[in-house]
């Protein structure tokens, strides 16, 4: 039963005390990994076997675009086309531009990008087959500039990937496909086996399991943020029809891991009844049930708060969640007071599964609290940046004084000489 709860209840603390990495899926990615490392392809096939339920010994997928695309109904064709594009075409707007600027003494300094040779992505296709994920990381990476770009994605016990998630890896560019999820998926690519050369970032939501495997395989590889189970809050001044505000709760409550998260913070108590009514009344209605009522037993719940707006705003900033729904009159104003969550969706026509799906950016956000640090993925997550400065004589004669002076404080002669020596007062 989703619970109502008044601002600064204990509750609501409670609530966001939500670990980033539980204990259970620390060890279990921990031993994997350490298997995975020690012994290659076969710790990924045991594993495979023993989580994934599939036995045969190739890992590697050779799909055809065409040939998929012949296979999958016209209707869902147009839909990823039409998602690859446009979220195409936002990832080539967003990418950072070289720049440089003029040095006191003629020279200059500024920032210029290189792609990342090879990297890894991860889709996951556990309860859900999420094809989108593959449109919103794999055209990220090509949009950067990427040569290599290495997808897993776990399969079923016959091996088989869904055709629309593969259509959707091919059409955004996957050059090697594995059917291969959880731990050893992130193994794989972090270690590199004798299948799956070493990859040197890895990007991608999945459940906790392989987010915690993401964080303990940092420094071999690296990897984009911590992306693990959904979660959605929304504040809602009560111009929004309840049902809508509802319907959009529902939508993270889902994914079906049982550690989503569906928060609502309401200005007023009648529409938070009527909400909570609402989430009730639909989730009757869902295919997944079962999934959806565990979630917003645990994992949900709603908030009055006396404050209006700017306390309302404030809660959801602590909360710091993946995606923030501003339900409001004023929506694009409140949206300047947003210091934490992942991606922010303004006013009423624009729920949250826009994001997921068709607007443009990543769907690959922060979770567990993580967006007061971390950042959605970006095409320039998947390239490098490079500093440079271009000293003229006249700019290194204007700081020598300076760097002599760093070398000493310092002890280190050789710094000092390296300005020294190029003036002839060594």
């Amino acid at each position: 039963m989703i619970r109502i709860a008044r601002a600064g209840s204990p509750i609501v603390e409670q609530f966001n005390m939500r670990p980033a990495f539980p204990e259970e899926a620390e060890k279990a990615a921990a031993e994997v990994l350490a298997a995975v490392r020690r012994e290659g392809d076969r710790a990924v096939r045991h594993y495979v076997r023993k989580f994934e339920g599939f036995k045969g010994d190739s890992f590697r997928i050779d799909a055809d675009a065409e040939e998929l695309e012949r296979k999958i109904d016209r209707r869902i064709v147009r839909a990823v086309r039409l998602a690859h594009a446009r979220v195409k075409k936002f990832s080539i707007a967003s990418l950072r531009r070289p720049w440089s600027m003029k040095t006191p003494g003629g020279g200059s300094a500024g920032e210029f990008f290189s792609p990342m040779d090879r990297v890894g992505v991860y889709v996951p296709g556990g309860t859900a087959p999420l094809a989108s994920t593959s449109i919103m990381t794999v055209t990220l990476a090509k949009a950067a500039g990427v040569r290599e770009i290495v997808a897993c994605t776990p399969a079923g016990r016959d091996g088989k990937v869904n055709d629309v998630l593969l259509y959707a890896l091919k059409l955004a560019g996957a050059t090697e496909i594995y059917r291969v999820g959880g731990i050893q998926a992130i193994g794989m690519m972090a270690f590199g086996t004798k299948t799956c050369r070493k990859v040197q970032k890895i990007a991608g939501p999945g459940n906790a399991f392989v987010t915690a495997a993401k964080r303990q395989v940092y420094g071999y590889v690296a990897i984009d943020q911590v992306a693990g189970p959904s979660e959605i809050a929304v504040l809602s001044d009560g111009s929004v029809d309840p049902r809508w505000i509802a319907a959009d709760l529902l939508s993270q409550a889902e994914h079906g891991s049982g550690y989503e998260k569906s928060l609502c913070v309401c200005t007023d108590i009648r529409h938070a009844e009527a909400v909570r009514k609402e989430i009730l009344e639909q989730t009757k209605t869902l295919s997944r049930k079962a999934l959806v009522e565990r979630v917003i037993d645990r994992g949900g719940i709603l908030i009055v708060t006396a404050g209006g707006t700017k306390e309302a705003l404030e809660i959801v900033n602590r909360f710091a969640p993946e995606h923030f729904e501003i339900m409001a009159k004023d929506a694009t104003r409140l949206m300047k007071g947003v210091r934490s969550a992942g991606a922010v969706f303004a006013g009423p026509w624009t729920p949250e599964s826009a994001g997921d799906f068709v607007a443009g950016p990543s769907h690959v956000l922060p979770t567990g609290g993580a967006a007061n640090m971390f950042n959605g993925l970006t095409p320039d997550d998947f390239r490098r940046r490079h500093s440079y400065v271009a000293f003229t004589r006249k700019d290194l004669a204007q700081t020598r004084e300076a760097i002599e002076a760093f070398a000493a404080v310092e002890g280190l002669d050789a710094h000092g000489r390296a300005a020294s020596i190029r003036f002839g007062k060594v």
